[in-house]
């Protein structure tokens, strides 16, 4: 008698997911984020903040009356693996991708999802180039750009902080570099002006433990402030060791800098004072839809996620479900049309809307410092 009920189950095609059944077989929206490797604590957050989303979005009837299914794929944060993940969710037949973090990750997987038509959604690349570089009909993101960063930054230094001797230090990597031009092209009307001058201007190597020959120039330009616009583990070891030498200049870090690991690395008596460039934080969100979202984070998990990026993939997952729904379709070129038309997407940092070229529109930026307890506050001079 079991086994028959079981059988009628699988005839009728009954699909079980968070409690709710679906007649329909789900869609399946693959994640490549690094869930492995140097970035491991971004892609394991951002796997639980879209695994999380997706529960929200079945509890609501899924898409189309159809579960979500969210397929990952390990990157591990660097190019040779991003293309291997991305070709793995290609081949498991994804009707699109949440991929992934890093400009220069993200860049080799946008373009096979290009080539075979998925749409793909990166939540924490911020490279100009990878919309203005070159035309992608299926590439979207939700997080900002490197352009808006360095403005942002330009503008407070100089009119905010007053700020004149600036040194900027990146890694040579893509989105390191991309927010250094950015940050060195907007002081460069503040130059003209002579009310500022970068004393510094260089690139420190990612993975090495001892940054003292780069430091010890930093100190020689007698810099006001010091912008480092690379990721959290070289922040965290310059920081540290910048401190220790008795570098006493106001560190900034770019957004891909604040973390846990970054306060864990530099040392919470390091840290305090810091200053970050940063889009609003997850404890600064409180649109409907980030109450919800919290509240399911925090059931599942104890607390929010200490890093923006895992939010902007939940994002995602929420603006392809919501072009889907527009669509009514889970064809690549009806997707694509409808995540450019749409103006009804509610997400977690904010209503999603998406340029021509698939930039999503109106990201705000906000200076950030840590306070005693390692923890970011909203910077009000």
């Amino acid at each position: 008698m079991k086994s028959k009920g079981i059988v009628m189950l699988l005839v009728l095609g009954a699909v079980f997911f968070g409690g709710q059944v679906f007649a329909e077989e789900p869609i399946r929206i693959g994640l490549q984020a690094p869930i492995t490797g140097s970035f491991a604590i971004e892609g394991q957050m951002a796997r639980q903040c879209v695994e999380v989303a997706a529960e929200l979005i079945n509890k609501q009837g899924g898409i189309l009356g159809r579960p979500v299914e969210i397929v990952v794929a390990d990157d591990a944060s660097n190019p040779r693996d991003s293309a291997l993940a991305a070709q793995k969710l290609i081949s498991q037949g994804v009707v699109a991708a949440i991929a992934s973090y890093g400009s220069s990750v993200t860049e080799p997987a946008a373009d096979l999802y290009e080539r075979n038509r998925v749409v793909c959604v990166a939540y924490g690349a911020t490279a100009v180039r990878l919309t203005m570089g070159k035309e992608r009909q299926y590439f979207f993101r939700t997080c900002g750009r490197d352009d808006s960063q360095g403005e942002f930054f330009a503008r407070f230094a100089v009119e905010t902080m007053g700020w004149r001797r600036i040194a900027i230090m990146h890694d040579n990597q893509t989105y390191g570099k991309g927010v250094a031009e950015e940050t060195k092209k907007y002081l460069e009307p503040y130059i003209r002006e002579g009310r500022a001058e970068i004393v510094y201007y260089d690139a420190i190597t990612p993975g090495e433990q001892d940054y003292s020959a780069a430091l010890t120039k930093l100190r020689e330009s007698n810099p006001d402030v010091w912008y480092y616009t690379a990721y959290y583990p070289e922040a965290g070891l310059l920081v540290r060791q910048a401190r220790e030498m008795g570098i006493t200049v106001p560190f900034v870090g770019s957004n891909a800098v604040p973390n846990e690991d970054f306060v864990r690395i530099a040392g919470l008596e390091y840290v305090v004072g810091t200053f970050m460039t940063q889009e609003p934080l997850p404890q600064d969100l409180n649109t409907p839809k980030a109450q919800e979202f919290f509240a399911a984070y925090r059931a599942k998990y104890g607390d929010i996620p200490s890093s923006p990026w895992p939010i902007y993939a939940a994002d995602a997952l929420f603006a392809l479900a919501q072009a889907i729904e527009n669509a009514k379709s889970t064809k690549p070129d009806d997707i694509a049309q409808a995540m450019r038309t749409m103006e009804n997407a509610e997400g977690i940092t904010g209503p999603i809307v998406f340029t021509e070229r698939g930039d999503r529109k109106g990201v705000p930026y906000a200076m950030y410092r840590y306070n005693e307890k390692g923890q970011l506050e909203l910077f009000k001079p």
